[in-house]
């Protein structure tokens, strides 16, 4: 008997028996694999079966689990990260502005004005004319007409008299309307300003076109409804965009019923490939007194879509002078920006979606909003103690603050949601707005945020930059603009670290949506939820990220982009 045992073993060591592995669907070898797990930080290969990983390793190992009918994914020497979350942005708006006149990179307010009159030329005459992404403090000219530091109508209306304009301002903070909408709204000079906004008036108490943050809503609610397959195209073309930037997963920062619907109707038609982390709008209260009932939800559509968010705004953008401060712009005397919803209405809201256990998130860009959103989550805190024992809660762009509330972010668990890519398209205008010492202190405070021990999210804000991570990725570890200017980046001790800037777009932005036990680094048991660029941008020159493309989108182990 021990001799027939002794051949046995001799016989399977000579024919390399080995313990039988699960056979992978997918392994993926030679490149450079960053998985933002701190206990395993670099692998050689991956191997999934039925959209998880069940190996990370060493090559040779992984190669174990090749069966017959196994797919390999030869990298040749690409990097392949944990699938990228877009921290923060608008899912339709990105849609919308696909489909509608793209201002975004016009360089004047002539050429604005040129692509308005280029789509009048092939609309129906009174059919509305929509479009998004100008921006005044970047144009390399300022127009003959302006009222404080905007645009007036006039060249506008002239050039497209027939057709009702409506420009949003790339922050979306502001608007600029032509006459022929203006009369179609019923503005005049005698509309007053609505509160948390302002309608723009020369010094005759005429209208100039300009229509700030609350104020906007007086022309955009002329303007038709959208239908659902209008929705429909939006949303398609939207996740096309996301997923060829290599995104797998996207924070989507508030929807109304109609476009919440839209979402899950794409989940029950199999038509979401790409995971959601979906924001009701604060100020949908049919919508939201519906959710609060049902209370929030989580993985729905096998892990591509949570609803358990509220998005709420405090104030408006740093652009439009909209930014709620502690003390007057440097750039406006008397003026202090909008608190666009009132206080006392942000926290009854907050108090509701607290008892019902959604995760709050509140627009907060200047430094007086987010300390009083600070103040309301602490209440929220203390009234529910056992409901927000784990509530990350979260401030969207937090991105000037007072140097005595930076530190309260880690204190209270509150989680910053911020963009880098707006440190560098805003910072090189911004320092007129807040002042040196303001911007040193307190604006887009990354690396004393995190030494602190906060956990930051980033992300574009999409369609207000484009929704590209990579810009965002080279803003936070060179501060730099996208010009690469200036040279060492704008207050360089707050860059980023690379392996920070990794996170903020991968297992803090999956935290931010109580998903990293799914998604957001490569281990065992996780999603294959991967993102696979042309170059490493953990090792090559800050410069070249910027050069740096998407090779391949994977979520679920499938790919689902493939660069040509």
């Amino acid at each position: 008997m021990k001799r027939i045992l002794l051949v046995l073993v001799v016989a399977c060591l000579f024919q390399n028996c080995q313990p039988s592995l699960p056979s992978a669907d997918l392994i993926l070898q030679n490149g450079n694999i960053y998985t933002a797990d701190i206990n395993n930080p670099k692998v050689e290969a991956i191997a999934v079966k039925a959209g998880r990983i069940i190996a990370v390793g060493a090559k040779s190992e992984i190669l174990r689990h090749k069966g017959d009918s196994t797919m390999v994914i030869d990298l040749d020497g690409k990097s392949l990260y944990p699938g990228f979350i877009e921290g923060h942005a608008h899912i339709m708006g990105i849609g919308a502005n696909l489909i509608n006149v793209d201002l975004m990179g016009a360089q004047n307010y002539d050429e604005v004005i040129a692509r308005v009159k280029a789509r009048a030329a092939e609309t129906p005459e009174g059919t509305w004319i929509i479009g998004r992404g100008w921006h005044q403090d970047k144009w390399d000219q300022s127009p003959e007409r302006l009222f404080k530091g905007f645009p007036t109508h006039h060249a506008l209306s002239e050039a497209v008299p027939n057709h009702p304009v409506y420009l949003s301002h790339a922050s979306g903070h502001a608007s600029l309307a032509n006459e022929a909408a203006m009369n179609m709204a019923g503005i005049d000079e005698s509309t007053m300003n609505p509160n948390g906004g302002e309608v723009f008036k020369d010094v005759t108490g005429q209208p100039t076109g300009i229509f700030n943050e609350t104020a906007d809503e007086l022309i955009w609610r002329s303007i038709p409804e959208e239908t659902e397959e209008q929705r429909d195209m939006q949303l398609e073309l939207a996740i096309a965009e996301c997923l060829q930037n290599g995104l797998t997963g996207f924070h989507d920062a508030g929807e109304d019923l109609d476009n919440l619907n839209t979402i899950i109707r794409f989940g029950e038609e199999g038509r979401l490939p790409i995971r959601m982390h979906v924001m009701l709008s604060g100020s949908d209260t049919t919508l939201l007194a519906e959710r609060f009932g049902t209370g929030p939800q989580r993985g729905l559509y096998d892990g591509r879509l949570n609803i358990s968010s509220v998005k709420l705004y405090a104030d408006g953008a740093l652009g439009s002078r909209g930014a709620w401060l502690l003390e007057e712009y440097s750039d406006a005397k008397g003026v202090h920006g909008h608190n666009v919803v009132p206080m006392d209405e942000i926290e009854e809201i907050t108090m509701r979606a607290t008892e019902s256990g959604f995760q709050v998130c509140t627009h907060g860009i200047g430094d007086r909003a987010n300390r009083e959103i600070l103040d309301i989550y602490e209440k929220a805190f203390k009234a529910f103690p056992d409901i927000t024992k784990d509530h990350r809660f979260r401030i969207e762009h937090a991105q000037h603050m007072h140097p005595d509330d930076l530190p309260r972010f880690a204190e209270l668990g509150v989680l910053p949601a911020m963009q880098a890519i707006h440190m560098s398209s805003d910072r090189p205008w911004a320092i007129d707005r807040l002042g040196k010492k303001r911007i040193e202190e307190g604006a887009y405070m990354w690396s004393d945020l995190i030494d602190n021990g906060s956990k930051i999210i980033n992300g574009t804000d999409a369609p207000v930059e484009p929704i590209n991570p990579l810009p965002s990725f080279y803003a936070s570890v060179s501060r730099k603009t996208l010009q690469g200017k200036p040279e060492g980046g704008y207050e360089p001790a707050q860059k980023m670290t690379r392996e920070e800037a990794l996170l903020s777009y991968t297992l803090w932005a999956a935290y931010g949506a109580f998903m990293e036990d799914e998604v957001g680094s490569i281990e065992v048991g996780k999603r294959a939820d991967f993102t696979i660029l042309d170059k490493d941008i953990m090792t090559i020159h800050e410069e070249e990220i910027l050069n740096t493309a998407v090779s391949m989108t994977i979520v679920d182990g499938e790919v689902v982009f493939e660069a040509k």
